[in-house]
């Protein structure tokens, strides 16, 4: 499990349940990428691209291997 804060957000990588469809990298490629081992990661040298972005990337996985949490703790994705 990797956790990183985007914003007001938090989002987690679950990567024993990543499949590495790519899709989050497609919408989000400022925060996510595929690794050596073709699983989601987060950029180390990515930038904020906006909630809306992070949120839409994270919804598009298959898998709901990405979770989002709003600042109060509240689970926005899945």
């Amino acid at each position: 499990m990797s956790e990183k804060k985007i914003g007001n957000l938090t989002v987690r990588i679950e990567r024993d349940q990543c499949i590495g469809s790519g899709n989050c990298v497609k919408i989000a490629p400022t925060v996510f990428e595929l690794d050596d081992d073709g699983l989601v990661a987060f950029r180390s040298d990515g930038e904020d691209p906006g909630a809306e972005k992070v949120l839409d990337a994270c919804q598009v996985c298959p898998v709901e291997a990405l979770f989002v949490m709003g600042e109060n703790g509240e689970s926005l994705v899945p």
